[in-house]
């Protein structure tokens, strides 16, 4: 293994979806944000749109702003080869006809020293996952109505 990938950090991957196409931008700010304070690294960033006929199409950055109000252009450029036509494919599949998405694959700089210390030491992570927020909620609702029949 290379020292360069000696040292990296966590790499995970996002796939966000815009309802009916629709991208604003808004999100955009913090994720330059967490680039510019090193906290990520964009590996990759790509965008797909699902058709009603469920073909999923790649769509190029100068595609997604035709009235020129989502300034994308910083973002020109990121792709490390890591994606490729199955990964647009499979997150095609996730979206609802009509609907596009953003394909984030990015490092986690902030935890690249733990990583590195950790590999050194010989340890390997042999699993990850991410638990979204609304099953969190849900199970932390059904907690709180499971103790409240208790307490009563």
């Amino acid at each position: 293994m290379s020292d360069e990938f000696e040292d990296m950090g966590p790499v995970d991957f996002l796939v966000i979806e815009f309802p009916g196409n629709r991208m604003t931008g808004k999100g955009l700010p913090l994720l330059l944000d967490l680039v510019d304070r090193g906290i990520v690294r964009i590996l990759d960033l790509m965008f797909v749109r699902k058709d009603a006929d469920g073909s999923v199409v790649g769509l190029e950055l100068r595609d997604l702003d035709a009235d020129g109000e989502l300034d994308l252009s910083v973002f020109e450029g990121s792709s490390s080869g890591l994606l490729g036509q199955d990964d647009l494919d499979e997150a095609g599949m996730a979206l609802q006809p009509g609907n596009s998405a953003g394909i984030l694959v990015y490092e986690n700089l902030w935890a690249a020293p733990l990583a590195r210390e950790l590999r050194r030491g010989g340890a390997q992570l042999v699993a990850g996952g991410r638990i979204p927020v609304q099953a969190l909620l849900a199970s932390l609702d059904a907690a709180e109505g499971a103790g409240g029949s208790a307490a009563a």
